[in-house]
C-alpha cells in the first residue's frame, strides 16, 4: 500500500519563531513552504507583517505572499483554493509542504473545510463597521444576539471580526449564520498533516518579544510604509488590508487621531490581544503537538519528532 504523502502545519501566535521554524525544517527536509496569514499576501505589506526579506526569500520561497494588491478582499475560500493548487503542486513535485502562519481561519478552512456562505461585501461591511464606531462592539454584539442568539453564545465579545461576519451575513442573505453553517457541504482536507503548535508557556516573555519586535519594525520604517499607503489616495482605512494590527493604529496616527506614543501603546496592546486570540484558537486544535518557542533547542526537538 502507498502511503498517502502528508503536511506540516506550523501554527502559534504572532511573534514566536514561527517563520524561523519553517526555514529550519526547510534546510533539513526536502520542502517548500506555503504562507498560512492574511496579512501577508499584500504586496508592499512588508515590515508591519514580518515578511521574511529578499534574502531570507532565496534561501527559503514562500508560496502565496505577495499575491495581492492592498485594495483587494483576500477570502478564507480564495486562500483554501490556492492552498489546495500548492500542495498538489509541491506533492507532485516529491516534496513536503510546510504551511506555516499565524491565520487560525485558513488553517481551519483547509483542515476542515468550508461552510458554504457568501462572499465579502465591502459596502456592508464599512457600513456595520461606522455603526460599531457609532454604538461600540458590545452594543453589536448584542445586536447580533437578538438577530442570532446561538451565534452571538458562540462568539467571544472582543471577536469583532466574527460579529462583523455574522452580521454581514445576516444582511446579505436574510439567512442566520447558524442555520447557514448546520448544513455544511464540506471539502474535508485529504492528507494526513503533521500539527505543530508554538504555544509560550510565559506570557509575560510573549509580551516583550510582542514589544520588541513592533518597536523594531517602527525603527525599519513601519511608519513609512502606511504613510506610502496612505497616501496612495485609492486605499481607506475600512478594507481588510488597513485594518490589520498596526496598520490600523499608523493610519489613525496619519490621520490626526492618535499621537506618536498613543499609536505606539495602542499597537501594541492591539498585538498582545491578537496574539491572546491566536492562542486562544490553538487550544481547539486538535491532533497537535505543542512546544515552547523559547525553549532551548526546540528546532532540533521538533525535527527529531517528525523524522
Amino acid at each position: 500500500m502507498v502511503k498517502k504523502p502528508f503536511v506540516i502545519f506550523i501554527m502559534g501566535p504572532t511573534a514566536t519563531g514561527k517563520t524561523d521554524l519553517a526555514v529550519f525544517l526547510h534546510e533539513k527536509i526536502n520542502s517548500e513552504i506555503i504562507s498560512v496569514d492574511s496579512a501577508m499576501v499584500y504586496r508592499g505589506l512588508d515590515i508591519g507583517t514580518a515578511k521574511p526579506d529578499q534574502q531570507l526569500l532565496k534561501i527559503a520561497p514562500h508560496r502565496l505572499i505577495d499575491i495581492c494588491d492592498p485594495s483587494e478582499v483576500y477570502s478564507a475560500a480564495r486562500f483554501q483554493k490556492d492552498a489546495y493548487t500548492a500542495i498538489s503542486e509541491i506533492h507532485d513535485k516529491g516534496k513536503i509542504p510546510i504551511l506555516v502562519g499565524g491565520t487560525g481561519l485558513y488553517f481551519r478552512a483547509l483542515e476542515k473545510g468550508l461552510d458554504k456562505l457568501p462572499e465579502a461585501n465591502y459596502q456592508i461591511r464599512a457600513k456595520i463597521t461606522k455603526e460599531a464606531e457609532k454604538l461600540g462592539w458590545q452594543q453589536m454584539h448584542n445586536k447580533l444576539a437578538a438577530i442570532d442568539p446561538k451565534s452571538a453564545c458562540k462568539i467571544n465579545l472582543n471577536d469583532t471580526q466574527r460579529i462583523q461576519r455574522a452580521l454581514e451575513v445576516y444582511e446579505i442573505t436574510g439567512c442566520l449564520l447558524s442555520d447557514l453553517i448546520a448544513k455544511p457541504e464540506k471539502k474535508i482536507f485529504p492528507y494526513p498533516i503533521k500539527k505543530i503548535i508554538l504555544f509560550p508557556e510565559n506570557r509575560t516573555l510573549l509580551h516583550q518579544h510582542i514589544e520588541k519586535r513592533f518597536k523594531a519594525m517602527i525603527k525599519n520604517g513601519f511608519v513609512e510604509e502606511v504613510e506610502s499607503m496612505y497616501h496612495r489616495g485609492d486605499l481607506t482605512a475600512d478594507l481588510p488590508s488597513m485594518r490589520l494590527v498596526g496598520y490600523r493604529q499608523i493610519w489613525k496616527y496619519l490621520d490626526n487621531q492618535f499621537n506618536y506614543n498613543e499609536m505606539q501603546e495602542y499597537s501594541i496592546t492591539a498585538t498582545r490581544q491578537l496574539a491572546k486570540r491566536q492562542l486562544t484558537w490553538c487550544k481547539t486544535e486538535d491532533n497537535a503537538n505543542y512546544y515552547n518557542p523559547y525553549d532551548s533547542g526546540i528546532f532540533t526537538e521538533i525535527l527529531d519528532n517528525l523524522q
